[in-house]
């Protein structure tokens, strides 16, 4: 989880990753900032996010975006 973490700071620094559950319903997130996280998933995790992942359930918390992260690493 703290890799994820850094990873999302260093995208957006200002953002209480650990504790926000709504980064998406609340707009903490745009669109940009989401594109940044898919590209740097894709190259820290060696994963590739397919569009149907893109949903504001896997990006409302780090949480959510760390399941969505292994459930790909095990397909």
């Amino acid at each position: 989880m703290e890799e994820l973490l850094d990873i999302l700071r260093d995208i957006k620094d200002d953002v209480d990753f650990e504790n926000c559950d709504t980064l998406i319903d609340d707009g903490i997130l745009d669109s940009f900032a989401i594109l940044q996280i898919i590209a740097a998933l894709n190259d820290n995790y060696d994963i590739a996010i397919p569009a149907a992942e893109i949903v504001p359930e896997n990006f409302n918390s780090a949480a959510s975006l760390l399941k969505m992260v292994e459930r790909l690493q095990n397909e």
